[in-house]
């Protein structure tokens, strides 16, 4: 057994998760116990285009070179190796969207992110077409809104895909999809593990008219599960991804998968009756259900884990955004004062002060809307901190508001899941930016859904580890168990994390924050409708 992480890279046994995030490519290495041993990033953010939110196929490659090669000198100052092979890649990204390419391979539109909300139309056609919720940022939303605008392109696909399929694409020759990830794209059938043939045959229905050369199933990618062989990297794929030259071919690539995906398996949520909450930029929910929901919904999306089960995902466009927009002003003052900064000190102080402010914020409202929010209904944001002269207008209260805003959509869609549907969960695991200062974000969460939240050291590692993970299960799962098992046993042998119970005072609290909320709602709109 190799002993140490040097010998593991210079073995070739180090395996490779890259993701793709909204203001951050990652690189995770670890060994082979899953620990990782180095790390590289790049940031980035989306640019708005004509109107729409996209990265350019020039910043998706500069982003991952950058971050591999960040990588690559982060192994040198650690262990003094170069990394010449790997035991295993994965590549995840941001789901939904929609990336048109044609027969060439070239790309027809510009990369249309999870983010716009230019998809009403067509989102609303299609879910009553198929009798299923279909959102507006689902690549399916995003096809048929385009052929609703007669957008000449169209007429040319040949292969449609999501970031992280083009990825997995461009580095093996292989046009396929982990699942999870396609999930995103078009509803899967639990039961045949596919994109629905129901569906399917009533899309091209739908659009025979049109008169295009291709069907549906034409231009998407093949669904693979966890486990199975995504192809392996080519020598074109490796010069891609390690400008440098030193990477080598044939290293085995798992199934590309989504951001939601990656989340499941980095907190041991992928076993029915798990759940997680994925909290930064955006956040969403994944509840692993044991049986379908009664009914659609339009706040609840159903995508698959990596292995398949069925999910119920509630996805909010913002989190954090707003409150650390905040938490800068305060940065600024630190300096205007001639303070040292140091930032981790300032969120820790912030967020821990707002715990000593009234449970429901002392009335005090804040809307974390940078950009529309589909769930409350509302195509774009603005963000807006609201009160009267009578509510208590203290620092605790101003950012426990700001908090409550950050979870407050998302306990809009789970309040179905846990008091209609009666969904039953053993295990909701948090992570992301929220939780960064211990015990705050998580009881600010656990308050407002009204279920204990457990949040783990490695779930800090985030999406890039996940996607590890996976590519690990596809290269070291030697005795085929599933991947729940194998997560359970093999990466976290038992490690539930730390839990967080939520009190009575503070999810009735929440509660009044929430009726607020939603009572106030039309002066967000009134922001939406007037402040251009």
């Amino acid at each position: 057994m190799i002993n140490n992480a040097k010998e593991t890279i210079e073995a070739g046994k180090a395996i490779l998760g890259i993701e793709f995030g909204s203001t951050r490519i990652k690189a995770v290495l670890i060994d082979q116990e899953n620990k990782p041993i180095a790390q590289g990033s790049h940031e980035w953010e989306n640019q708005l285009v004509n109107g729409l939110w996209t990265y350019s196929l020039e910043a998706i490659w500069f982003g991952v070179q950058d971050c591999y090669r960040d990588l690559r000198a982060n192994v040198k100052a650690l262990y003094d190796v170069e990394i010449e092979n790997l035991a295993a890649i994965g590549v995840s990204a941001m789901m939904h969207g929609y990336m048109p390419f044609d027969k060439d391979g070239e790309m027809l539109a510009a990369f249309r992110t999870w983010r716009n909300t230019n998809t009403g139309p067509a989102a609303a056609e299609l879910s009553e077409l198929f009798v299923y919720n279909i959102p507006l940022r689902w690549s399916i939303s995003h096809l048929y809104q385009a052929i609703l605008n007669g957008e000449e392109h169209v007429k040319d696909i040949a292969f449609l895909t999501t970031l992280a399929g083009y990825i997995h694409w461009q580095l093996t020759g292989e046009k396929v999809l982990g699942i999870g990830d396609a999930s995103g794209m078009l509803p899967i059938d639990p039961e045949t593990k596919n994109y629905s043939a129901e569906m399917i045959a009533k899309f091209d229905n739908l659009i025979a008219d049109k008169g295009y050369d291709w069907k549906l199933t034409d231009i998407l990618p093949k669904v693979l599960l966890a486990g199975e062989s995504g192809g392996v990297l080519t020598e074109e794929g490796a010069n891609k991804l390690d400008i440098s030259g030193h990477l080598k071919a044939g290293i085995p690539v798992c199934p590309p998968e989504g951001d939601a995906g990656t989340g499941m398996v980095a907190t041991n949520a992928v076993k029915q009756r798990t759940g997680n909450v994925s909290a930064g930029t955006s956040s969403f929910s994944m509840i692993v259900l044991e049986k379908d929901l009664s009914k659609p919904y339009e706040m609840i999306d159903m995508v698959t884990t990596p292995d398949g089960s069925l999910v119920a995902m509630v996805h909010c466009n913002n989190c954090t955004s707003d409150l650390n927009a905040w938490v800068g002003l305060f940065r600024e003052y630190t300096e205007l004062l001639g303070l040292p900064v140091d930032m981790n000190d300032i969120y820790g102080k912030l967020y821990n002060n707002a715990l000593n402010g009234d449970p429901d914020c002392g009335g005090l409202m804040a809307y974390n809307y940078f950009s529309g929010e589909p769930v409350t209904g509302l195509e774009e944001g603005r963000p807006m901190f609201v009160r009267t002269v009578g509510n208590r207008f203290n620092l605790a209260n101003f950012m426990r508001s700001h908090l409550h805003a950050s979870v407050a959509v998302l306990k809009l869609g789970n309040d179905i899941l846990f008091n209609d549907e009666k969904i039953k969960v053993d295990r909701i695991t948090g992570h992301g930016g929220l939780f960064k200062t211990k015990g705050v974000g998580q009881r600010i969460l656990a308050a407002a859904i009204n279920s204990p939240i457990s949040v783990m050291e490695t779930a800090g590692e985030g999406g890039a580890w996940g996607m590890a993970l996976l590519a690990s299960y596809l290269v070291n799962n030697n005795d085929e168990r599933t991947l729940a098992d194998w997560l359970d046993t093999v990466v976290f042998a038992g490690d539930a994390g730390v839990k967080i119970t939520p009190t009575e005072e503070d999810v009735e609290g929440f509660n009044r924050y929430i009726e607020n909320y939603k009572e106030c709602l039309p002066i967000e709109a009134a922001a939406v409708k007037y402040k251009k």
